[in-house]
């Protein structure tokens, strides 16, 4: 039952060349000058970079003299999130602990396996569970070809996820899952950023769902998380996606108004949340 799922939800985002075995679209939505090729035939890449936490998630920690959690040792884990999101048991294709200078490796990771998006997260001691995007599909409609390097994996304090669920409103959030959930963890959510080409955050962008039910759902928290509107991103570039609280959903994101920006997959449900950064182009700033 799953796997059909999965194979739907590629044909209906327009994936379909990079869902089936015999895909050659050129790679890859990344930078990989540097990176080695890898056997076609058995598509298996390394992925390796670094990780920390998000940026408005230390600055807030720091600002109320919070501890802030240790990513050392923890565990980080490649995943396809569609798959995570409707509890594909197969989901998981990589997992390595993390350096003590936040840097990680994983070889043979089967990218055959993969859908829609490459995912990582890291689970610790003061985390909310939460995987940033890695790699997507939309970019080239086909899976990685080379090793995946220098990617940024971001992790979310408990704390910083309960001033966002705070800003955004338990009334808001349960009115959005039909009182299910009174948390965006709980109700499943995206946390995106903004940015230019060069890597700087965008303020006044407005993000847009491919459903016009979903739009409702998008919120920009303020520069101090004390609340969250729906006008456009504030001096972060940061918004939130909420989820229904239910079921497992996909759907694209793009920026309104702004050329030069790719729609993205999302795969979302609850329990974790999906952040990912939205830029111009094909290659993430540096």
């Amino acid at each position: 039952m799953k796997r059909p799922l999965l194979m739907l939800s590629c044909v209906l985002l327009g994936l379909s060349p990079g869902c089936g075995p015999g895909d050659s679209t050129p790679d890859p939505g990344v930078q990989t000058e540097d990176a080695e090729t890898v056997d076609l035939d058995n598509l298996r890449i390394g992925v390796s970079g670094s990780v920390d936490l998000l940026p408005e998630a230390r600055r807030l920690l720091e600002a109320r003299g919070l501890s802030t959690p240790s990513l050392a040792a923890a565990p980080l884990t490649l995943a396809e999130p569609l798959r995570l999101a409707v509890n594909d048991p197969n989901a998981t294709f990589g997992t390595s602990p993390v350096s003590e200078d936040g840097t990680f490796t994983i070889s043979d990771v089967p990218v055959r396996e993969m859908h829609l998006s490459l995912v990582a997260g890291v689970e610790a001691a003061g985390l909310v569970r939460a995987h940033t995007v890695v790699y997507d599909a939309a970019f080239t409609g086909a899976r990685p070809r080379t090793d995946l390097i220098d990617v940024r994996v971001w992790a979310l304090p408990e704390a910083f996820h309960n001033a966002l669920s705070v800003a955004v409103g338990e009334g808001t959030i349960r009115g959005h899952t039909a009182n299910q959930a009174g948390t965006l963890r709980d109700a499943g959510f995206v946390l995106g950023r903004v940015v230019d080409a060069a890597g700087l955050p965008v303020a006044g962008a407005k993000v847009a769902p491919d459903r016009e039910d979903l739009a409702g759902r998008i919120y920009y928290p303020s520069a101090d998380f004390s609340t969250a509107g729906q006008a456009g991103t504030g001096p972060d570039g940061l918004f939130v996606y909420v989820h229904s609280g239910l079921d497992a959903d996909t759907f694209l994101l793009s920026v309104e108004g702004l050329e030069g920006y790719v729609p993205r997959n999302v795969g979302v449900a609850p329990g974790w949340g999906l952040v990912l950064t939205l830029h111009p182009g094909l290659y993430p700033p540096p």
